[in-house]
């Protein structure tokens, strides 16, 4: 086992190997000193074929194969599931019960479990059977409507707002909740986290600004966060570079005007008016254009004008607030993001790699028993 500190020091976890939000919670459990075990299946494959130490929401645990459809295989992973404080699977509804390991089937043994579910559509409704990805769970939600400009399709904004703020941030949320509950009470439960209701739930205040009549749904692009204010988007550098403004406040757009030497401009006078936007912007593309990214930094970057630099990944661990707060470490050759957040008395580990190597059901019942 990896004995790491952190909060969750001595809380037993039983992940079953899959992909994107549930490994994603159950590495953040990890970083966070939990005992993860993560169950795989012979000859799993890393994700796009990457060396297993490149797969990094795998880190920071080790793994153990078991093959589900051998009796023995499946009476091991019953075992170690009777032992743990949280089980975290992500597979489509109904395959655990298929397996004999759904809720029914563990929890007899072990009322104290917090079965924590992951899914894109959710255990009941018309699609839970359904294949998906975070583009198409963020689809329904209203998310992905709202990001891009009018006149395109929307674009794919990686994986962050289904798969991961919504699925695996939510599934970890309820899986703490659940086991403070557990420990109060002596009784688990099962947590259906989804990602089509997690990437709703991150649209909570642009719902609340529509029905209030402060955001103009019909308009892809044209409210203040998504694209329709002058002052809350990226501008190019004339050394094809970007930054970013956010200015949303009245004192910050007149520090952001002072600094650009745009305080007197009538084009500005207007900060929130929406037939001023278009002027800003056309007549901010030109300035930024004017400056490469770095001239910009020196000027904006010591003054409260909510502006940064768009770094790429490249970039990001080498900027000196990052250095600063060690928000990237290294480990065997590669640099990722360290565990956050940060706690003062029982701080975290640095993560090991995505190949924190096997083990063997007998040394995790050695520790567990």
């Amino acid at each position: 086992m990896l004995d790491r500190n952190g909060p969750l020091r001595g809380l037993r976890v039983v992940e079953m190997a899959g992909l994107g939000p549930a490994p994603f919670c159950a590495m953040m459990l990890a970083d966070m000193g939990a005992e993860v075990v993560r169950i795989a299946r012979p000859n799993q494959k890393p994700l796009f074929g990457l060396e297993q130490k490149h797969n990094l929401y795998d880190r920071s645990r080790r793994s153990l194969t078991l093959d589900l459809r051998d009796p023995k295989g499946l009476a091991q992973a019953k075992t170690l599931i009777t032992k743990a404080e949280v089980l975290i699977e992500g597979f489509r509804p109904g395959v655990m019960e298929r397996l004999g390991l759904g809720p029914n089937d563990v929890t007899p043994e072990n009322p104290k479990l917090v079965y924590g579910r992951m899914t894109g559509w959710g255990q009941d409704g018309p699609l839970r059977d359904r294949a998906g990805h975070d583009l198409n769970y963020m689809a329904i939600s209203g998310a992905l409507w709202s990001i891009g400009p009018e006149g395109a399709p929307p674009p794919p904004p990686q994986n962050i707002i289904a798969d991961l703020a919504g699925g695996g941030m939510m599934l970890l949320t309820g899986v703490l909740a659940a086991t403070l509950n557990a420990r109060t009470t002596g009784t688990g439960q099962v947590v259906d986290a989804c990602m089509s209701d997690g990437a709703a739930l991150m649209m909570a205040l642009q719902y609340g600004l529509n029905a209030g009549g402060a955001w103009d749904d019909s308009k892809r692009g044209g409210n203040v966060l998504n694209g329709g204010a002058a002052y809350y988007r990226c501008y190019a550098t004339a050394d094809a570079g970007y930054v970013a403004l956010g200015p949303i406040e009245p004192q910050f757009f007149a520090t952001l005007l002072e600094h650009l030497g745009l305080t007197d401009d009538s084009r500005f006078a207007k900060q929130y008016d929406p037939d001023a936007q278009d002027e800003m912007q056309s007549a901010l593309e030109h300035l930024f254009a004017s400056k490469v990214r770095s001239e910009w930094e020196a000027i904006l970057t010591q003054v409260d004008a909510c502006f940064a630099p768009v770094l790429s990944m490249t970039e990001a661990p080498d900027h000196p607030h990052n250095i600063a707060r060690g928000t990237f470490v290294e480990t065997d050759g590669v640099v990722q993001p360290a565990p956050v957040p940060r706690f003062v008395g029982t701080p975290s580990d640095a993560p090991t790699h995505g190949d924190a190597g096997k083990i063997a059901f007998d040394e995790v019942m050695k520790r567990w028993n």
